[in-house]
């Protein structure tokens, strides 16, 4: 067995191991559900111990990773070899630097969340947002029965309680953590405006996704799980579709790249790939942060590439730097992002997405009508709301299921992004990309290195040091050949 093999296994396994409490009741529950209801009554207590059991293990589990991590950042100070023509020690220790204090606030973030899900769970407080989200739908004469705008009340009363209870680490985030390092350019103004507007946004879209889906549930009969699912196959492509140019100009604004040496680059580029190349924006994400970052974007034809303003080099006044990348190294950055499109990983996730939805909609459908689900949650016997058990089910008992299938598509991203870096190679943007990241890297402040285990359970994205070495030993397999 290969190290990474074990490794993964390894992974996995210490998951699986703070979770196998729920993963065991989750795997009786759902082979064995005429059983358990004749002969194993669960207490209302044991179910909400059970899922705090397991949320608390999940929790321990990320606390012992981000300690893990945090003694890397408080411990490593050599520059690893293949960084030093391009990172100075100063650069070094700022991202060490910024990497302590967004893990000690990470651990803080972390245990506030636990807290409070356990005081939600144990003092039954999902029950009491309902009771109050039926007082304020009688005041509108809305009765208990329509059950579809009962849900929507509660659905805009649960998410302006988490905006309210997150807003100081969301503050703090912003106005002290990036505005420390330099990474804050949000006026209070804008992010008042900002809050706001991805609030109301929030509301606009999942009130009717969740009207639609109760009313499926409640009318779709034995066959509601297949209905329930092509709605959301629906609705999700349609937000992807909409989102370039409707939902994204409502934060950002976008303005098409001049013309010049770069615009014509990008389009040889597209055009020797036949990318069904549309536009060219400049994004101004300089406005809300200094991070960099480019992508594509266009479900079928018609795509767009967009750059961060941040992206395109440029002598900082504030920091007497030069930050950004050449052109050349632009083109590199793209050729991994037009990788993504020739490798159809977007795709492949998609579809990964739907088979995953019909799961956990199947599993919904043997689990949520339960009982004990909603008794557990301080409900009397009869009242049992569908939003309720789609919160229930999908969120608090599948939570194991959710948890280790998140690891894998993490781990399947990473497998992504080396792909996307291998198709730079083979189009010779090999020097251009491995410089293009490192300046990434370094104008970002992302410390290169990482903790195995952390690395394999949070990043989406290989390190630095990971893609520089494939890079590398993808020149030297392309020499072989």
């Amino acid at each position: 067995m290969s190290i990474k093999v074990k490794f993964v296994l390894k992974t996995v396994f210490c998951q699986i191991v703070s979770g196998w409490v729920g993963f065991g009741w989750i795997f009786r529950l759902f082979l064995y559900h005429n059983h358990i209801t004749r002969k194993m009554k669960f207490d209302e207590d044991v179910i909400v111990f059970l899922i705090l059991l397991f949320s608390w293990g999940e929790c321990l589990w990320e606390l012992y990773l981000s300690l893990r991590q945090l003694k890397i950042y408080k411990t490593n100070n050599t520059i690893p070899n293949d960084l030093r023509e391009m990172l100075n020690e100063e650069s070094f220790k700022k991202a060490r630097l910024y990497g302590i204090d967004k893990s000690r606030f990470k651990i803080v973030k972390e245990l506030y969340s636990i807290i409070l899900t356990s005081v939600v769970l144990y003092k039954r407080w999902i029950y009491v947002a309902w009771q109050q989200s039926e007082d304020i739908a009688a005041y509108f004469h809305i009765t208990p029965e329509r059950e579809i705008l009962v849900s929507c009340v509660f659905m805009i009363f649960v998410t302006l309680f988490n905006f309210v209870v997150n807003m100081p680490f969301t503050i703090y985030g912003t106005f002290v953590l990036e505005q420390k390092h330099g990474f804050n350019k949000q006026t209070a103004g804008f992010f008042i405006k900002d809050q706001l507007k991805s609030l109301l946004l929030n509301f606009v879209i999942t009130l009717p996704i969740i009207s639609i889906a109760i009313y499926i549930i409640m009318l779709g009969g034995n066959m509601f799980v297949v209905w329930l699912w092509m709605f959301t196959t629906v609705a999700t492509l349609l937000l992807l579709t909409i989102y370039p140019s409707v939902i994204a100009p409502l934060f950002d604004k976008f303005v098409p790249l001049p013309d010049g040496s770069l615009r014509k680059g990008i389009e040889g580029l597209a055009s020797r790939l036949h990318f069904p190349l549309s536009q060219i924006y400049i994004v101004e994400g300089s406005k809300r942060s200094a991070h960099s970052n480019a992508y594509f974007s266009g479900l079928f034809g018609n795509k767009r590439i967009v750059l961060f303003d941040t992206l395109l080099e440029k002598f900082d006044e504030e920091k007497k730097i030069t930050t950004g990348c050449t052109e050349t190294e632009i083109l590199g950055v793209l050729a991994h992002e037009l990788g993504h499109w020739s490798c159809s990983h977007i795709y492949k996730s998609i579809a990964l997405t739907e088979v995953n939805l019909l799961l956990l909609f199947t599993a919904f459908g043997f689990l949520f009508k339960y009982s004990m689900l909603y008794t557990s949650l301080g409900f009397p016997a009869g009242q049992e709301p569908i939003i309720i058990g789609l919160i229930v089910v999908l969120q608090m008992i599948l939570a194991p299921y959710n948890s280790v299938l998140s690891f894998f598509a993490t781990a399947l991203s990473r497998k992504f992004e080396f792909e996307a870096d291998n198709f730079a190679v083979s189009l010779s943007y090999s020097n251009e990309l491995r410089s293009a990241l490192i300046k990434l890297g370094k104008d970002n402040l992302d410390y290169p290195i990482y903790d195995k285990l952390y690395s394999a359970w949070y990043h989406s994205h290989p390190t630095l040091l990971h893609r520089i070495e494939n890079i590398r030993n993808q020149i030297t397999n392309e020499k072989k050949d």
